[in-house]
C-alpha cells in the first residue's frame, strides 16, 4: 500500500493534474482540492468540504421524534443543532491507494443510537473529476438519519478575478422562517443571495463557473441542495438527502438491512 500521508496527517490522492487532500483528524473533510495548480476550495480549519451526518443543516431547537419518543440533541448554532456529529471528530483510514481512500467513524453519543459512517473519496483515473460516497449503518436499532456534504468553494480563484457563477434549475425552494427552519411550504425559486434549500427531484445538478478559468459540475442522486453565497470569500453548494430540519420532516430510516447511502460526483474543466 502506497504511503500518501502528508506531514500534517492528511491523506493526499493524485490523478492527472488533480490532487485532493483529506484530513481524517478534522472530520474527514476535504482540506484541499487542487486542479492544474489551482485551489478550488476555501482554505481554513472550518472550511474545505465536510460531511453532514446524521443530519444536515439545522435541526429545530435540537429536537426530533422517532416514533413517539422525543430526543434532544446538543444545541450548537443559536437555538439549533447544526450539521450532525461527525464533522469535527477523528475518522479512521481503512483503505487507500494512489487515487482513492476509504474512512470510517462510529456514531456514538450524543447521537442516541450506535452506528457507523463510511466515506469513500475517489479521483477519476484521468484526474477530470472526484466522486464522494457516504454510507450510514446502524449497529442494531433502526434510526432516522440524513447525509450530505458541505463544500466551501473559493469565490475567486485568484486576487482580482471575477466571482464564481452558480447555475442550477431547481423545481422549488423551501420557504424558511426567521430561524432558517423550513416551513414545509414550497415556493418558486427566488433570486440570491441565498442561504436556502432547493428541491431537485431528478437529482442535484449544479454548475459553478469561474469565468475564463474553471468550470465544475456537481451531480448527485440526492434530491435537495443548499446554496449559501452570503460570504465574500466562499460559496457553498451542499447536496443532501433531505432539507434542513429533515429529521422531523423527511427522515430516512436506517435499518440493519437498509443503510442510508448517497454519493456526489464533481467534474471539472479549465476554460480559455
Amino acid at each position: 500500500m502506497t504511503d500518501l500521508s502528508t506531514a500534517t496527517g492528511g491523506v493526499t490522492l493524485r490523478a492527472g493534474d488533480a490532487e485532493v487532500t483529506v484530513d481524517p483528524e478534522r472530520g474527514c473533510r476535504l482540506a484541499s482540492l487542487v486542479v492544474g495548480g489551482t485551489e478550488l476550495l476555501r482554505q481554513g480549519a472550518q472550511y474545505g468540504s465536510f460531511v453532514m451526518v446524521p443530519w444536515c443543516g439545522r435541526t429545530d431547537r435540537g429536537r426530533f421524534r422517532n416514533g413517539g419518543e422525543l430526543y434532544q440533541l446538543p444545541v450548537t448554532s443559536g437555538p439549533h443543532a447544526l450539521h450532525g456529529t461527525v464533522r469535527n471528530v477523528p475518522w479512521r483510514l481503512v483503505r487507500q491507494d494512489e487515487r482513492s481512500a476509504a474512512f470510517h467513524v462510529a456514531l456514538t453519543d450524543p447521537w442516541p443510537w450506535e452506528g457507523q459512517v463510511t466515506q469513500i473519496v475517489e479521483l477519476a483515473e484521468d484526474g477530470s473529476g472526484l466522486t464522494l460516497k457516504l454510507g450510514v449503518e446502524t449497529a442494531d436499532v433502526a434510526f432516522p438519519a440524513q447525509a450530505g456534504w458541505h463544500p466551501w468553494f473559493a469565490r475567486r480563484l485568484r486576487p482580482g478575478a471575477e466571482d464564481v457563477r452558480i447555475d442550477f434549475a431547481p423545481e422549488w425552494q423551501e420557504e424558511r422562517d426567521e430561524d432558517h427552519i423550513p416551513t414545509n411550504r414550497r415556493v418558486e425559486p427566488r433570486p440570491g443571495p441565498w442561504d436556502d434549500c432547493f428541491g431537485m427531484p431528478m437529482g442535484v445538478d449544479v454548475s459553478l463557473t469561474w469565468p475564463g478559468e474553471m468550470s465544475l459540475r456537481m451531480v448527485s442522486g440526492a434530491e435537495w441542495v443548499v446554496i449559501y453565497d452570503e460570504q465574500t470569500e466562499g460559496v457553498c453548494v451542499e447536496p443532501q438527502t433531505g432539507p434542513p430540519n429533515g429529521l422531523n420532516s423527511r427522515p430516512h430510516l436506517v435499518t440493519p438491512i437498509e443503510p442510508l447511502e448517497t454519493s456526489t460526483t464533481w467534474t471539472w474543466s479549465r476554460l480559455g
